[in-house]
């Protein structure tokens, strides 16, 4: 006799690594079918340019703090080390997949053609497979419009909870089964590093005692190197990998409010919020951004591709201590506040004159919040080649002794400056040669002179992109760009 292989729902979790506010599993949960939480460590991700292990171990500990949280269901994510479609055929050798159950992906190119061929395989094997709208970026949309009555309506309403029945999701019996026959990773990371550590009880953490009392500095710091790192909230990671949703944040925040007295500390971390809804959804409209210019008019800048340059700003040894003590600080900790990422971003692309796509993949993989639709919308603006946005070249050195006027900051992270007068610390070109035997420091040797000459090339820089502003093209994409993403009631351009 034929024994029929039992019927699952199967909750794919991706960029979404949370129970509470998750629309795909609460929709899967709702149907009252039996669940299956599966993540997958995809080949073509692990060995995507974009990505790195700093980022593989935060879904690994994303995972082991989602499975305490499922200890009192007797139940934990089946987590395994193959592609999904593979993944898939082999639970199908146990059981029928009713439905699946994911979120709506906002990714790389490559997410986004793994994604229709899935779509493919489900329709191929008559499962249907629902796509939940995440953090409220609507996919297809041609403008703004009705956009921000979208985002307002999700925003508005009330987070969704983690509320499954009595035995609704497989058991630990089961999935270990499953185990057995599949091939599953390890979730054990280093414990000594300074990144960051995943997971949704971690990212509550940080969002509680920034609302708690960190919030207070939060417009006053947030473009200090080392004071940003506790004034501003550091929850970046925890949203971009979905530990913690946009809305439930915003709304705590929101209701803080009501009856705190720095409102506009709180008014302003919102707006940002919103804004990093705003900057994904652009994303989500222009997915050619990963690779090319927004503006279409900017892709005939050509620039000379410098290997030297790029190394040195890669590992911190341009011969500006805030440029240098920024990139280190990145590579390190996988964190720097927006300021320091904006300068890093000008810096290369002004300053070194290099492509912003060569900064790309080096970026992503530092940053442990690495978020798509925010990383290539903000690498095109910084670099000048939106037509729409102010542009903007940072000053090193101005914005060291604005922002770092103490150079502690340059100091902890370019520590052969460490002894040097804090004038000297910011400037260390300046010193003659009896000031360098007089602190024992020689240029060229225990620091790097500068590689460029920062106003010269600032120079270059802005009369080559002013100019260009002026092509015919340039205007034409500018102005379709403004009139596609130009905010209901929002005169500004965007």
């Amino acid at each position: 006799m034929i024994t029929k292989a039992p019927k699952i729902n199967v909750v794919w979790l991706k960029r979404d690594l949370r129970l509470d506010d998750n629309e795909a599993i609460f929709e899967a949960l709702k149907t009252g079918e039996r669940t299956l939480l599966l993540y997958a460590f995809e080949t073509m991700l692990m060995e995507d340019n974009h990505y790195s292990e700093r980022h593989w171990n935060f879904v690994k500990e994303s995972i082991r703090d989602i499975n305490q949280q499922l200890k009192p269901y007797q139940t934990k994510v089946l987590t395994v080390e193959a592609d999904i479609i593979s993944a898939m055929n082999q639970l199908m050798e146990f059981y029928t997949i009713k439905d699946i159950y994911s979120h709506q992906e906002t990714g790389i190119l490559i997410t986004y053609n793994r994604d229709k061929t899935f779509k493919r395989f489900c329709k191929n094997n008559l499962i249907t497979w629902y796509e939940s709208i995440n953090n409220g970026v609507q996919r297809g949309l041609k403008d703004r419009e009705q956009w921000t009555d979208m985002c307002n309506a999700y925003f508005n309403t009330e987070p969704l909870p983690f509320n499954p029945s009595q035995n609704q999701l497989l058991n630990l019996k089961e999935i270990e089964a499953l185990e057995e026959l599949l091939t599953v990773p390890s979730l054990e990371t280093p414990e000594d590093t300074l990144f960051q550590k995943g997971g949704r009880s971690t990212g509550m953490k940080y969002l509680d005692s920034f609302l708690d009392k960190r919030y207070v500095n939060y417009m006053v710091h947030i473009s200090k190197p080392e004071l940003a790192r506790t004034g501003c909230s550091r929850i970046s990671p925890y949203i971009a990998w979905g530990n913690l949703s946009i809305r439930e944040v915003y709304r705590k925040a929101f209701f803080q409010k009501k009856t705190d007295e720095n409102k506009k500390a709180l008014e302003a971390f919102m707006s940002r919020l919103r804004w990093q809804a705003h900057f994904i959804q652009k994303f989500e409209m222009e997915h050619t951004m990963e690779q090319e210019s927004i503006n279409k008019g900017f892709q005939k800048l050509k620039k000379e591709i410098s290997e030297q340059y790029q190394m040195a700003w890669k590992t911190g040894q341009t011969g500006y201590p805030l440029v240098d003590a920024s990139m280190r600080c990145l590579n390190e900790t996988g964190y720097l506040n927006f300021r320091m990422r904006a300068l890093v971003v000008s810096f290369f692309t002004h300053n070194l004159w290099q492509p912003w796509q060569d900064a790309s993949q080096h970026l992503s993989q530092m940053f442990l919040d690495f978020e798509p639709g925010i990383h290539f919308p903000q690498l095109q603006m910084q670099a000048g080649e939106t037509g729409t946005n102010m542009l903007r070249i940072y000053n090193p050195v101005k914005n060291s002794l604005e922002h770092d006027p103490e150079a502690r900051f340059i100091k902890k992270w370019v520590p052969e400056l460490r002894d040097l007068n804090t004038p000297f610390a910011h400037e260390p070109y300046i010193m003659t040669e009896m000031e360098q035997q007089l602190y024992n420091f020689r240029l060229g040797k225990d620091y790097p002179y500068p590689i460029v000459e920062i106003h010269e090339t600032r120079k270059k820089a802005t009369e080559i992109l002013w100019n260009l502003r002026k092509n015919k093209k340039v205007k034409e994409e500018s102005q379709r760009i403004f009139n596609t993403h130009t905010l209901r009631g929002n005169k500004s351009k965007q």
